[in-house]
């Protein structure tokens, strides 16, 4: 069984008001007010300095368990969210193998799930580390992007993204956090930008609670869980808003939703799942044999979820 063994974040050293990026980002006093009054943002993450494979090293190189295990590692996975990140023939991911030690390992992109993808990398890992025959063979997944262009930096009227990045180390079996169920909901008729298409925009807001809560609930019925037997729900850190009324309309406990990143950190792309796993477990929220439900929603639009058990 799928099983995370170790996480670690970077959280860039810039921090930037949400009225600031939104006065860089051409949005009106009105939309400003509403990413903060609203929305619950507060600031957000940047990394002026270096590239994206600067940016997931750092990452990488704060996972402690890392060291001295790299000869394990068989795979190293990027879930990324943006269909490009990089110039051609730039090659981030291949690059930071050298800087790791990880020359060995295969890598690759997981992508066009957006910022579900790193739920998407949790279960390509799991897969390809089950048909190992070294049970101790591990995978790294790198989440975490640059907000290169004004696409990257927005979601209109939801959310403003961040530099944060995550790394993860996975296995096969043994200890660490328990995958129990992953489900995902690929919604193809809400692809293209938002942006610019004020329908399409509509339409997607409209369907997004349920189409969300219906990803949820088919995690939690794979698991054999529920609403009830869950200890914490860890969202993606689009906004405050949106979770509180999903935690309403599924009568959750609010106060069992970790939102504390949204306001300080802002949306990570694909990171957000391990940000807040990691904010989890250093502040104690989760006991062993606790399970947790992972929620994430990608634009174009994927939706996915998955329980675990601590």
């Amino acid at each position: 069984m799928t099983a995370l063994k170790a996480v670690a974040v970077h959280l860039p050293p810039v921090v930037e008001p949400i009225e600031k990026v939104g006065e860089r980002l051409g949005l009106t006093a009105r939309q400003r007010t509403l990413l903060r009054r609203f929305h619950g943002l507060d600031q957000v993450r940047f990394e002026p300095a270096g590239d994206l494979t600067d940016l997931l090293a750092k990452a990488a190189e704060a996972l402690t368990e890392l060291r001295g295990r790299e000869h394990l590692v068989r795979y190293v996975l990027h879930a990324r969210s943006m269909p490009v990140g990089v110039p051609y023939p730039v090659n981030p991911l291949h690059e930071l193998l050298g800087r790791l030690g990880l020359e060995h390992a295969r890598a690759f992109t997981v992508t066009h799930h957006a910022c579900a993808g790193s739920l998407l990398a949790v279960d390509v890992a799991g897969r390809l580390l089950a048909a190992d025959p070294d049970p101790e063979a591990l995978a790294l997944i790198l989440a975490g992007e640059k907000t290169f262009t004004r696409d990257a930096r927005l979601v209109p009227e939801t959310a403003v993204f961040s530099e944060a990045a995550a790394a993860c180390l996975v296995g096969a079996e043994g200890e660490g956090d328990r995958v129990l169920s992953y489900a995902v909901d690929l919604r193809g008729e809400f692809d293209g930008r938002l942006a610019e298409d004020r329908e399409l925009l509509d339409r997607y807001q409209r369907a997004y609670p349920q189409a969300l809560i219906g990803v949820l609930e088919a995690a939690l019925e794979q698991a054999g869980e529920s609403w009830e037997s869950l200890a914490l729900l860890l969202p993606h850190n689009v906004n405050q808003i949106s979770w509180r009324r999903i935690a309403r309309t599924v009568d959750y406990p609010l106060d069992k939703v970790l939102l504390d990143n949204v306001p300080s950190v802002g949306h990570s792309f694909a990171a957000d799942f391990l940000l807040n796993l990691h904010t989890a477990t250093g502040r104690g929220l989760l006991r062993p044999g606790d399970r947790y439900l992972v929620a994430a929603a990608g634009l174009g639009a994927t939706f996915a979820a998955m329980v675990l058990q601590h």
